[in-house]
């Protein structure tokens, strides 16, 4: 491959770093903590790219001839998914793959007391770690707040989400069935999700799906980290 084409090519790769960086897109792919890595990753790129356009302009280096392979053009691929397509965060195709659904802790100590209130909003992985393993039953009876997209799957429906550890590759599901007057609303629109828990709903049979009372659902948009960690 030619120098210049190198040149190039380190630019756009640094360059599409450091857009999904300071746009917040990175947050489809990897967790928050990673933007410091991403954006040192990018800024490298870039200025070695731009330090050896700088050396060669200077010295006047004659164009080398060497052979380009057309694989190397593949690295283009991902630079064209961000810039022009920006690929979305996965969504229900990952809910119903059936995959790990629920999967948390097998630990029932440690709770922490539900905060006061009429209504507790609590992300997806409290809600369903505590429904299958929390023996003290703190949910029962309290009205509680979820915030995730509609999945249906063989006539029901499920207020989801997906858990990461690292990356999007890692994704895990999370989903509570939802019982009762559900708006028609298409898959994968987020919502926020207010009910209750039916006691006991979870179980290893289930993969640990607990059932929710709807009282009410209401559409919302899309947040910028679609993942809980």
């Amino acid at each position: 491959m030619r120098r210049e084409t190198q040149n190039i090519l380190l630019i756009l790769l640094g360059g599409a770093l450091l857009k999904i960086s300071f746009s917040g897109l990175y947050l489809r792919y990897v967790q928050k903590g990673f933007l410091p890595l991403l954006v040192t990753a990018g800024t490298v790129m870039v200025l070695l790219a731009g330090f050896s356009i700088y050396r060669d302009v200077r010295g006047a280096r004659v164009p080398s001839h060497s052979h380009s392979t057309r694989s190397t053009w593949l690295m283009l691929l991902p630079v064209l998914a961000v810039f022009l397509i920006s690929p979305p965060a996965l969504g229900v195709d990952v809910v119903n793959s059936g995959t790990d659904t629920n999967r948390t802790s097998s630990s029932s100590n440690g709770f922490a007391a539900l905060p006061g209130g009429d209504v507790v909003p609590l992300t997806l992985t409290d809600f369903v770690t505590r429904t299958a393993w929390d023996s003290s039953g703190t949910l029962d009876g309290r009205t509680v707040r979820l915030t995730g997209f509609l999945a249906r799957s063989s006539g029901h429906t499920y207020v989801a989400r997906l858990a990461i550890s690292c990356c999007a590759a890692d994704a895990r599901p999370l989903k509570v069935h939802l019982v009762g007057d559900v708006p028609a609303l298409p898959d994968e629109q987020w919502v926020e999700v207010t009910g209750r828990v039916i006691p006991g709903s979870a179980s290893k049979e289930n993969s640990y799906v607990p059932s929710f009372t709807v009282s009410s659902v209401n559409p919302v948009s899309a947040p910028l980290e679609p993942y809980e960690s």
